[in-house]
């Protein structure tokens, strides 16, 4: 192999824009200062539509990355209220299970589990809000139903 010839990949690449660029650069060269001037001129509306095409390109991606942020928010907002529903439900339905299952055995808990305690959880989840109201209630509730609760008689012993 001559050594004036070398491979493919030790050959220098050229940038094809840079090549471009020295061609135009070399014709350029050729014309006098006036002939430049009204080439330049000439090219001005043309430079102008181009730099407002890339511009409103520009701003056409920004507000399609804006749209697509706001879609994904509205997204997760979705998520996390049907979350908090079906946590609610749960809840919901756990205190009223909990409270038949208690009923016979001691039916003061069973109003506590199924009276405004219940109502009070339930709005805090499914409608996220809470109430000075509904905590009064709620301490109403318990204090009359543990009252209640130390006032009943436990029932004879069976012998």
């Amino acid at each position: 192999m001559n050594q004036g010839e070398r491979l493919p990949s030790e050959q220098p690449r050229e940038d094809a824009v840079l090549s471009a660029g020295a061609r135009i650069a070399m014709q350029w060269r050729e014309l006098g200062a006036e002939q430049l001037g009204v080439a330049l001129r000439a090219m001005e509306p043309e430079l102008k539509r181009e730099h407002r095409l890339s511009v409103l390109r520009l701003e056409l991606e920004r507000e399609a990355t804006q749209r697509l942020h706001e879609e994904r928010q509205e997204r997760r907002a979705h998520r996390r209220h049907m979350t908090e529903l079906i946590v609610g439900a749960v809840v919901a339905l756990s205190m009223l299970g909990g409270g038949v299952y208690v009923a016979p055995d001691s039916w003061w808990l069973s109003c506590l589990l199924c009276g405004p305690s219940l109502l009070a959880l339930v709005k805090i989840f499914v409608l996220r809000r809470s109430d000075p109201g509904d905590m009064a209630a709620v301490a109403g509730a318990a204090r009359t139903s543990t009252n209640a609760a130390g006032q009943a008689q436990p029932p004879p012993p069976v012998i």
